[in-house]
């Protein structure tokens, strides 16, 4: 794929003719909706995935989905895995895991994969005593969210990047290593691959400090689930100070050559042929956790957001559209996850909080034509809530199965994490303002197991809004 202008208007012409071709047969095979579903690390895209399929296939949970609110909804079913290169989401597998007698967590994002759920309908309005039931297919895409944000390395130079990473890390628990190997590394020199993979290790072991310390901007995002390409050269480089007249052959040059080819051949790929193709987008965002973290992972977050909505191409599917510009990203969602972490009085104020922390993202995408969203969901229920008395006042709290460090179930507990700022303002002023902790709270949060499943005959598993998010992604279409 080619990045040059000629290659950007030959890449469009092409979008658009592919915009063109779905449109004219439309009218002709059953809609279809592509819905992407990403997030950064232990944001839980896996088991919102299986949680949604499941409680669309048993729709007792789903009140404040209209369609099914209003009977339309006949029946739903799966249907074979529409594209035959693409991984199957593991969706019964990872069902297993949760409705175990002892439920585990399944296991992460690592790649793209896809599931496609159908539903038939009975038609509304005008329609409803004409036509017959009609059929919308739902085409489930779940990526790595990291992978996500290496789309905006397209629009960056090595040497811009190299600056922006390395004062990053700068900033960061664990960047202080490799700082100190690039500083000490003279990338004039011959390029060795010795050399390169030493410092390549380093940085990825950076990058993986960050993310552990709730930081969320950790590109390229293939160093950390690097798949089948690791060990590749396209995935053998470092962020270098720059250098000016970098020798022919040397290690600068090398680096910068690298990096090219990782945009070229990893990120162009990922954009031409999954993320471009997106109707609707849900992106999953660990807010307490970063809040938990401290305020420079909040406002990392905060930027994250940002960069992630200039990554998507938002705006209408409306024919002209479609004819003109190719396919649109027409709804985007950003939920923050692991409400049940939280007593239900606290949820207004977490989605105020996500609202603030992605205003800017927001804005930018409803400007643009798309209808955007914030809300705070839980897409598995792992705990129930709880009112304990503490010191003459009553404090509201949760309860569940806690987890420990080598990932077995622990206790049961009761646990207050701290009350979050009616005002958003009071957590995003200070992570602006780069301050080094919060003044006035401490925000813990703790990780609990999955609860053990008790479902009756068309019962999906427990969730905390999660058929709102459904009717805002895709309510319009059914």
């Amino acid at each position: 794929m080619v990045f040059g202008p000629i290659g950007q208007i030959a890449d469009s012409i092409t979008r658009s003719a592919q915009g063109v071709a779905d449109t004219v047969a439309t009218p002709f095979v059953d809609p279809v909706i592509r819905l992407g579903v990403t997030g950064l690390s232990r944001a839980g895209k896996t088991v919102f995935i299986t949680s949604l399929v499941a409680n669309l296939l048993d729709r007792a949970r789903m009140p404040q989905l209209v369609a099914e609110a209003e009977g339309r909804i006949l029946a739903a079913y799966l249907q074979p895995q529409p594209d035959d290169t693409m991984p199957r989401f593991d969706y019964e597998a990872n069902l297993g895991m949760l409705s175990a007698a002892t439920p585990r967590w399944p296991d992460n994002t690592r790649a793209v994969s896809q599931l496609r759920l159908s539903l038939k309908l009975r038609p509304k309005g005008l329609l409803a005593g004409i036509g017959g039931d009609r059929k919308v297919h739902i085409d489930i895409v779940d990526y790595p969210g990291e992978w996500l944000l290496d789309l905006g390395l397209m629009g960056k130079s090595y040497e811009d990047w190299s600056l922006e990473s390395l004062g990053r890390l700068a900033q960061r628990p664990g960047g202080a290593q490799y700082l100190d190997m690039a500083r000490a590394t003279n990338a004039s020199e011959r390029f060795a691959e010795p050399g390169a993979k030493a410092l390549a290790a380093s940085f990825t072991q950076a990058l993986h400090a960050a993310r552990d310390a709730g930081f969320s901007d950790c590109t390229p995002g293939r160093f950390l689930l690097p798949g089948e390409k690791e060990g590749s050269p396209a995935l053998t480089f470092a962020p270098l100070p720059p250098l000016g007249n970098a020798p022919r052959q040397s290690l600068w040059r090398e680096m910068q050559r690298r990096y090219e080819a990782y945009k070229r051949q990893i990120v162009g790929p990922f954009f031409r042929d999954h993320f471009s193709r997106i109707d609707r987008q849900v992106v999953l965002v660990d807010a307490l956790g970063a809040i938990h973290a401290g305020p420079a992972a909040v406002e990392d977050l905060r930027r994250t957001m940002a960069e992630i909505l200039s990554a998507f191409r938002p705006g209408g599917n409306a024919f002209l559209r479609q004819l003109l510009l190719g396919k649109r990203v027409e709804k985007i969602l950003f939920a923050a996850t692991k409400a049940d972490h939280l007593h239900h009085t606290q949820h207004p104020r977490l989605t105020a909080i996500m609202e603030a922390l992605t205003r800017e993202a927001r804005d930018r995408a409803r400007f643009a034509g798309a209808q955007t969203g914030a809300m705070s969901i839980a897409a598995l229920r792992a705990t129930v809530e709880q009112t304990l008395p503490h010191q003459g006042r009553d404090l509201d709290c949760v309860r569940g199965t806690l987890m420990n460090e080598d990932g077995t179930r622990g206790r049961a507990a009761a646990f207050h994490p701290g009350m979050l700022p009616e005002d958003p303002a009071r957590l995003l002023g200070p992570a602006r303002e780069g301050a080094p902790a919060w003044l006035d709270g401490d925000y813990a949060i703790m990780k609990f197991a999955p609860a053990p499943l008790t479902l009756k005959p068309g019962e999906g598993p427990p969730h905390i809004r999660l058929d709102r998010a459904a009717q805002f992604l895709l309510g319009d279409r059914l």
